[in-house]
Protein backbone atom coordinates (compact mmCIF):
# COMPACT_ATOMS: atom_id res chain seq x y z
CA UNK A 1 0.00 0.00 0.00
CA UNK A 2 0.89 3.66 -0.43
CA UNK A 3 2.16 4.98 2.99
CA UNK A 4 1.41 8.52 4.19
CA UNK A 5 2.66 8.38 7.83
CA UNK A 6 5.20 5.72 7.73
CA UNK A 7 8.31 4.81 5.55
CA UNK A 8 8.88 1.69 4.89
CA UNK A 9 12.51 0.10 3.18
CA UNK A 10 14.37 -2.96 2.79
CA UNK A 11 18.33 -3.36 2.23
CA UNK A 12 20.16 -6.16 2.42
CA UNK A 13 17.67 -8.36 4.64
CA UNK A 14 17.52 -5.22 6.92
CA UNK A 15 13.92 -3.58 6.66
CA UNK A 16 13.31 -0.06 8.27
CA UNK A 17 9.93 1.34 9.46
CA UNK A 18 10.52 5.36 10.16
CA UNK A 19 7.43 6.77 11.74
CA UNK A 20 6.72 10.00 9.52
CA UNK A 21 4.47 12.46 10.88
CA UNK A 22 7.13 15.26 11.82
CA UNK A 23 5.02 18.70 11.82
CA UNK A 24 3.29 16.44 15.05
CA UNK A 25 6.27 14.59 16.60
CA UNK A 26 5.38 11.56 14.30
CA UNK A 27 2.62 11.10 17.06
CA UNK A 28 0.28 8.09 16.59
CA UNK A 29 -2.98 8.16 15.49
CA UNK A 30 -5.55 5.33 13.67
CA UNK A 31 -3.87 5.37 9.99
CA UNK A 32 -0.42 5.28 11.29
CA UNK A 33 -1.85 2.23 13.07
CA UNK A 34 -3.42 1.07 9.93
CA UNK A 35 -0.01 1.67 7.99
CA UNK A 36 2.39 0.04 11.06
CA UNK A 37 0.39 -3.58 10.48
CA UNK A 38 0.55 -3.66 6.78
CA UNK A 39 4.09 -3.00 7.26
CA UNK A 40 4.29 -6.01 9.44
CA UNK A 41 2.56 -7.76 6.64
CA UNK A 42 4.81 -6.89 4.18
CA UNK A 43 7.71 -8.22 6.70
CA UNK A 44 5.86 -11.35 7.69
CA UNK A 45 5.64 -11.95 3.52
CA UNK A 46 9.02 -11.47 2.54
CA UNK A 47 11.14 -13.80 4.00
CA UNK A 48 14.34 -12.19 2.86
CA UNK A 49 13.64 -9.92 6.13
CA UNK A 50 16.09 -10.72 8.68
CA UNK A 51 15.74 -7.48 10.72
CA UNK A 52 13.25 -4.79 11.22
CA UNK A 53 14.61 -1.39 12.60
CA UNK A 54 12.54 1.11 13.70
CA UNK A 55 12.89 5.33 14.29
CA UNK A 56 11.55 8.62 13.51
CA UNK A 57 11.70 11.20 10.99
CA UNK A 58 13.16 14.48 11.60
CA UNK A 59 15.33 15.45 14.86
CA UNK A 60 13.37 15.76 17.55
CA UNK A 61 11.06 12.92 17.82
CA UNK A 62 10.90 9.18 17.65
CA UNK A 63 7.37 9.58 18.16
CA UNK A 64 5.69 11.69 21.54
CA UNK A 65 2.77 9.59 21.79
CA UNK A 66 -0.60 9.56 20.51
CA UNK A 67 -2.35 12.29 18.66
CA UNK A 68 -3.91 14.36 21.58
CA UNK A 69 -6.11 16.07 19.13
CA UNK A 70 -7.47 12.75 17.81
CA UNK A 71 -7.42 11.47 21.55
CA UNK A 72 -9.64 13.78 22.77
CA UNK A 73 -12.51 13.25 20.75
CA UNK A 74 -12.73 9.57 22.12
CA UNK A 75 -15.90 8.16 24.33
CA UNK A 76 -15.66 5.31 26.75
CA UNK A 77 -15.94 2.80 23.75
CA UNK A 78 -13.73 4.80 20.86
CA UNK A 79 -10.74 4.54 23.91
CA UNK A 80 -11.31 1.02 24.59
CA UNK A 81 -11.13 0.16 21.30
CA UNK A 82 -8.23 2.46 20.72
CA UNK A 83 -6.45 1.16 22.94
CA UNK A 84 -7.06 -2.72 22.26
CA UNK A 85 -5.73 -2.06 18.46
CA UNK A 86 -2.35 -0.42 19.39
CA UNK A 87 -1.89 -3.27 21.93
CA UNK A 88 -2.83 -5.80 19.01
CA UNK A 89 -0.76 -4.57 16.54
CA UNK A 90 2.27 -3.98 19.15
CA UNK A 91 1.99 -7.15 20.17
CA UNK A 92 2.37 -8.42 16.69
CA UNK A 93 5.59 -6.28 16.72
CA UNK A 94 6.95 -8.03 20.09
CA UNK A 95 5.97 -11.59 18.29
CA UNK A 96 7.14 -10.93 14.87
CA UNK A 97 9.29 -14.25 14.19
CA UNK A 98 12.65 -11.66 13.04
CA UNK A 99 14.59 -9.30 15.47
CA UNK A 100 12.82 -5.84 16.09
CA UNK A 101 15.63 -3.34 17.09
CA UNK A 102 14.33 0.70 17.78
CA UNK A 103 16.60 3.30 17.38
CA UNK A 104 15.25 5.70 19.86
CA UNK A 105 16.32 9.16 18.22
CA UNK A 106 14.67 12.07 20.19
CA UNK A 107 11.54 11.50 22.31
CA UNK A 108 9.34 8.63 22.94
CA UNK A 109 6.71 9.85 25.00
CA UNK A 110 3.39 7.81 25.42
CA UNK A 111 2.90 5.56 22.81
CA UNK A 112 6.37 5.80 21.52
CA UNK A 113 8.05 4.26 24.49
CA UNK A 114 5.04 1.58 24.30
CA UNK A 115 6.38 0.87 20.79
CA UNK A 116 10.01 0.49 22.00
CA UNK A 117 9.28 -1.30 25.01
CA UNK A 118 7.78 -3.63 22.31
CA UNK A 119 10.73 -3.94 20.61
CA UNK A 120 14.00 -6.79 21.36
CA UNK A 121 15.86 -4.19 22.53
CA UNK A 122 16.36 -0.44 22.41
CA UNK A 123 19.53 1.68 20.94
CA UNK A 124 19.23 5.46 21.87
CA UNK A 125 20.57 8.56 21.33
CA UNK A 126 22.14 10.38 23.90
CA UNK A 127 19.91 13.12 23.58
CA UNK A 128 16.51 10.81 23.65
CA UNK A 129 13.55 10.79 26.31
CA UNK A 130 11.56 8.38 27.30
CA UNK A 131 8.33 8.56 29.31
CA UNK A 132 5.11 7.52 30.02
CA UNK A 133 3.02 11.01 30.70
CA UNK A 134 -0.70 9.87 29.99
CA UNK A 135 -1.25 10.70 33.61
CA UNK A 136 -0.79 14.05 33.05
CA UNK A 137 -3.83 13.92 31.03
CA UNK A 138 -6.10 12.24 33.51
CA UNK A 139 -5.56 8.73 31.71
CA UNK A 140 -3.02 6.02 31.71
CA UNK A 141 -0.53 4.26 29.21
CA UNK A 142 -3.14 2.04 26.57
CA UNK A 143 -0.60 0.37 24.05
CA UNK A 144 0.82 -1.89 26.68
CA UNK A 145 3.22 0.13 28.96
CA UNK A 146 1.51 -0.83 32.05
CA UNK A 147 2.24 -4.44 31.64
CA UNK A 148 5.87 -4.38 29.40
CA UNK A 149 7.73 -1.42 31.46
CA UNK A 150 7.24 -3.12 35.08
CA UNK A 151 8.56 -6.54 33.27
CA UNK A 152 11.83 -4.79 32.09
CA UNK A 153 12.52 -2.56 35.03
CA UNK A 154 10.83 -3.99 37.63
CA UNK A 155 7.69 -3.14 39.24
CA UNK A 156 8.67 -0.53 41.51
CA UNK A 157 10.52 1.55 39.15
CA UNK A 158 7.38 1.19 36.54
CA UNK A 159 5.13 2.56 38.93
CA UNK A 160 7.04 5.58 40.01
CA UNK A 161 7.45 6.13 36.07
CA UNK A 162 3.72 5.83 35.37
CA UNK A 163 2.34 7.76 38.49
CA UNK A 164 4.66 10.55 37.94
CA UNK A 165 4.64 11.04 34.11
CA UNK A 166 8.59 11.72 34.38
CA UNK A 167 10.45 12.17 31.74
CA UNK A 168 13.75 10.06 32.05
CA UNK A 169 16.30 11.05 29.73
CA UNK A 170 18.70 8.53 27.54
CA UNK A 171 21.71 7.78 30.14
CA UNK A 172 19.45 7.35 33.14
CA UNK A 173 16.97 5.08 31.01
CA UNK A 174 20.01 3.12 30.29
CA UNK A 175 21.13 2.40 33.92
CA UNK A 176 17.99 1.38 35.14
CA UNK A 177 17.67 -1.12 32.32
CA UNK A 178 14.87 0.47 29.52
CA UNK A 179 17.83 1.17 27.44
CA UNK A 180 20.17 -1.27 25.69
CA UNK A 181 23.30 1.21 24.49
CA UNK A 182 23.28 5.21 24.17
CA UNK A 183 24.94 6.77 21.14
CA UNK A 184 26.03 10.23 20.11
CA UNK A 185 23.26 11.35 18.09
CA UNK A 186 24.88 11.34 14.71
CA UNK A 187 26.57 7.91 15.57
CA UNK A 188 23.03 6.03 16.26
CA UNK A 189 22.16 4.73 13.21
CA UNK A 190 25.54 4.07 12.20
CA UNK A 191 25.37 2.09 15.08
CA UNK A 192 21.92 0.20 14.99
CA UNK A 193 22.65 -0.22 11.16
CA UNK A 194 26.03 -2.34 12.55
CA UNK A 195 24.27 -4.58 14.75
CA UNK A 196 21.08 -5.34 12.48
CA UNK A 197 23.30 -6.03 9.78
CA UNK A 198 25.55 -8.38 11.83
CA UNK A 199 22.12 -10.18 13.14
CA UNK A 200 21.06 -10.81 9.81
CA UNK A 201 23.71 -12.15 8.77
CA UNK A 202 22.85 -15.24 11.29
CA UNK A 203 20.36 -18.54 10.41
CA UNK A 204 16.79 -17.52 10.25
CA UNK A 205 15.45 -20.64 12.12
CA UNK A 206 17.79 -19.85 15.07
CA UNK A 207 17.12 -16.30 15.05
CA UNK A 208 13.35 -17.01 15.41
CA UNK A 209 13.50 -19.82 18.19
CA UNK A 210 16.04 -17.96 19.77
CA UNK A 211 13.16 -14.97 19.98
CA UNK A 212 10.20 -17.01 20.48
CA UNK A 213 12.10 -19.24 23.52
CA UNK A 214 12.53 -15.96 25.36
CA UNK A 215 9.37 -14.59 25.23
CA UNK A 216 7.58 -17.64 25.32
CA UNK A 217 10.01 -18.82 28.61
CA UNK A 218 9.15 -14.91 30.32
CA UNK A 219 6.31 -16.03 32.47
CA UNK A 220 6.16 -19.43 32.97
CA UNK A 221 7.88 -21.95 35.13
CA UNK A 222 11.44 -22.22 34.49
CA UNK A 223 10.89 -26.13 34.11
CA UNK A 224 8.17 -25.29 31.30
CA UNK A 225 11.07 -23.24 29.99
CA UNK A 226 13.40 -26.01 29.61
CA UNK A 227 11.13 -27.31 27.75
CA UNK A 228 10.35 -24.39 25.09
CA UNK A 229 14.05 -24.11 24.76
CA UNK A 230 14.47 -28.09 23.83
CA UNK A 231 12.05 -27.91 21.65
CA UNK A 232 13.28 -25.03 19.79
CA UNK A 233 16.59 -26.19 20.01
CA UNK A 234 15.23 -29.50 18.31
CA UNK A 235 13.76 -27.68 15.74
CA UNK A 236 16.85 -25.71 15.06
CA UNK A 237 18.92 -28.94 14.34
CA UNK A 238 16.74 -29.61 11.89
CA UNK A 239 17.69 -26.80 10.09
CA UNK A 240 19.92 -26.44 6.95
CA UNK A 241 21.26 -23.74 9.10
CA UNK A 242 22.66 -25.69 11.78
CA UNK A 243 24.59 -27.78 9.14
CA UNK A 244 26.12 -25.08 7.61
CA UNK A 245 26.87 -23.73 11.06
CA UNK A 246 28.52 -27.05 12.99
CA UNK A 247 30.04 -27.59 9.15
CA UNK A 248 31.80 -24.31 8.67
CA UNK A 249 33.36 -24.26 12.51
CA UNK A 250 34.59 -28.05 11.82
CA UNK A 251 36.00 -26.74 8.43
CA UNK A 252 37.69 -24.10 10.39
CA UNK A 253 35.80 -20.96 7.71
CA UNK A 254 32.97 -18.89 7.93
CA UNK A 255 29.48 -19.63 7.99
CA UNK A 256 27.31 -18.55 4.70
CA UNK A 257 23.66 -18.88 6.45
CA UNK A 258 21.43 -19.47 3.17
CA UNK A 259 18.61 -21.46 4.97
CA UNK A 260 14.38 -21.38 4.43
CA UNK A 261 12.09 -20.89 7.47
CA UNK A 262 10.56 -23.62 5.40
CA UNK A 263 13.57 -25.80 5.58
Amino acid sequence: MAYENIIFDVTDGVATITFNRPKALNAINGQLLDELASALDEIEADEQVRVLVLTGAGEKSFVAGADISELATFNTLQGKLFSRKGQLIFSRLQDLAIPVIAAVNGFALGGGSEIALASDFIYAAETATFGLPEITLGIIPGFGGTQRLARLIGINRAKEMIFTGAMVPAPEAEKIGLVNRVFPKDKLMEETYKTAKGIAKKGKVSLREAKKSVNNGMNVEIGIGFQIEADAFGICMASPDAKEGTGAFLEKRKAEFKGSLLG
